[in-house]
């Protein structure tokens, strides 16, 4: 031992130098993570896009729904987001790929579509929508949930379902609501839409509806774009033109509603201090990227082949944002959510289809 040095200066130095250490240990990594390549999204990418391209080769293959056999295969193979690798790619298609996709869904609609419908199928078509919402919201508080339960489960049935819900589920937040109620809202809203694909056509005919009647009832009360079309057409094309002009006039309030959306529950249900990120609730930059391309679709003339293109990109973006949705979820909470958390979008399906079914038969 040196000469004026001690056993507690010597123990003392030696937790000092320590610290230093691992401070520059901690500095160095920060500055690592600051640094950390792009290849960090390739596995979670990856993995989506594999997942994603099974879940079209079923919807070709078998006219399984591309939206709920994603979410399905997700859910199976969501042991891979086990590893942590997965997370970044897995996160950034879930967060960025569906707002890419819905902004892209811009590009399908016009305000001369809107306009086309005429006043009394959108006064029909907002009765329907205001149905489905208050019937989620009444179910959600019956049922001992919150609103912003509700809120998801109403709002997606009201405007286009999945599209709707990742929407929504961008301002309503994952404070309010937890991945795993939000996979099941995604999986009850896909399957209530193909059930509807099946049985609302043959419906119309069993009632004797008209062109006009079987499109408004189909494109008004049917969730998904593509399966509301469909159920149109397979009455007659003067159906199908009907329910295309009322799906897309949905699609196109989908800016408002997340917008109206976005005020009500940081009123109704306002996030404690100090949780989660500060939320403003103005119109999300998405929404306004979203408009845009709805101006820019009714001002110029869109080539045919970019707005298939555009559709097939957005399609495919918001496959993968399912599918990655479904992998960060945890099944075990999924399986223990029970039936109560069914009850908002069944509530709102029904109120949905009763309301177009009265509008159609005594109002168009």
């Amino acid at each position: 031992m040196k000469r004026g040095s001690s056993p507690d200066f010597d123990a003392f130095a030696g937790d000092l130098f320590g610290e230093m250490v691992l401070a520059d240990t901690t500095a160095s990594a920060a500055a690592r993570a600051e640094r950390r390549p792009l290849s960090r999204f390739v596995p979670g990418l990856a993995i989506s896009a594999i997942a994603g391209a099974a879940a079209a080769w079923l919807a070709q293959n078998y006219g399984v729904p591309i939206i709920l056999a994603g979410l399905l295969i997700g859910l199976a193979v969501n042991f891979a987001a086990a590893d942590p690798r997965t997370h970044d790619g897995l996160d950034a298609v879930s967060r960025h790929g569906l707002r890419a996709g819905i902004v892209l869904l811009g590009f399908q609609v016009t305000a001369m579509q809107v306009a086309q419908m005429g006043i009394v199928p959108f006064a029909g078509l907002a009765l329907v929508m205001g149905s489905a919402l208050i019937a989620a919201l009444a179910a959600a508080r019956a049922t001992g949930q919150s609103p912003a339960i509700g809120l998801l489960g109403g709002g997606a049935t009201a405007i286009c379902g999945a599209s709707a819900a990742l929407a929504l589920y961008g301002v309503i937040g994952r404070e309010r609501i937890d991945q795993a109620l939000f996979t099941l809202t995604l999986v009850i809203l896909a399957a209530a839409s193909a059930i509807a694909l099946v049985t609302y056509p043959p419906l119309t005919t069993m009632l004797g509806f008209s062109d006009a009647q079987a499109g408004f009832l189909v494109g008004a009360s049917i969730h998904d774009v593509a399966q509301a079309i469909g159920a149109g057409f397979a009455v007659s094309d003067a159906a199908g033109a009907q329910a295309t002009v009322v799906k897309l006039t949905r699609v196109a309030l989908l800016a408002p509603l997340v917008t109206l959306a976005a005020l009500w529950i940081a009123r109704v249900e306002p996030l404690p201090a100090g949780v989660g990120r500060a939320r403003v609730p103005v119109l999300p930059g998405f929404i306004l990227a979203f408009l845009a391309l709805v101006g820019v679709n009714s001002l110029v003339t869109v080539p045919p082949p970019l707005a298939a293109h555009a559709l097939t990109l957005s399609k495919t973006l918001l496959l993968l944002a399912v599918t990655a949705t479904a992998m960060r979820t945890r099944t075990d909470l999924l399986l223990g959510l029970g039936w109560r958390a069914v009850m908002p979008v069944l509530a709102a399906t029904i109120a949905s289809l009763a309301v177009a079914l009265a509008y159609a038969q005594w109002v168009i």
